[in-house]
């Protein structure tokens, strides 16, 4: 049974305690960034900061995504008004890339090339966990379950990975040390 338990500013599903999860590309070949019905979410900012990151991961990028970003723009809007990354021909995220049949980040690439500062949208990063804003400080993070990821959570079973202790680089990058350490500690008296 989901319930809801407060770290810090958040409101926490335990599903994010309970589940396991390891992203296995291998097997899901990254279909997070190809399928779905809009592009990845983004955070007031980020959309400005791939713009000024453009110049620097624009060669990690395939031609048709380089035209698309040059005649539509960095980012769009969904059908419930959410800034988003845009769909190359209403597929796969614009800033997709393929390496042996699968599918990453451009930006990611870039970045972990040290070409650029900036990772990825952090929705993207926080994957399976979908952030909602409650209030004006206040985050709802809730674990999204898509079949897309059922190698994931084969894997994360496997090596015995929880999908908090997965995600400490993203939640630690969204919320600070300091609040991942609580969320630890809240795991535990959880558990």
């Amino acid at each position: 049974m989901n319930y809801m338990m407060q770290v810090g500013n958040c409101v926490v599903s335990t599903e994010l305690l309970d589940e396991m999860f390891l992203c296995d590309l291998d097997k899901c070949k990254g279909h997070c960034c190809v399928e779905g019905e809009a592009g990845a979410p983004l955070e007031q900012g980020e959309e400005k900061l791939i713009e000024e990151s453009y110049p620097l991961f624009k060669k990690y990028l395939r031609p048709e995504s380089v035209e698309a970003i040059e005649k539509y723009g960095f980012s769009t809007h969904d059908r419930d008004g959410e800034l988003v990354t845009p769909l190359l021909n209403g597929n796969e995220c614009v800033y997709t890339i393929f390496e042996d049949g699968i599918a990453k980040c451009g930006i990611e690439k870039a970045f972990f090339d040290k070409k650029i500062k900036f990772r990825k949208p952090i929705s993207c990063h926080l994957y399976p966990v979908r952030i909602k804003r409650l209030f004006d400080d206040v985050d709802a993070l809730n674990y999204h379950f898509w079949n897309v990821c059922d190698p994931a959570r084969d894997l994360g079973c496997q090596k015995k990975v929880y999908a908090y202790q997965f995600l400490k680089d993203a939640l630690t990058r969204k919320y600070g040390k300091e609040w991942y350490n609580e969320l630890i500690e809240a795991a535990e008296a959880y558990k």
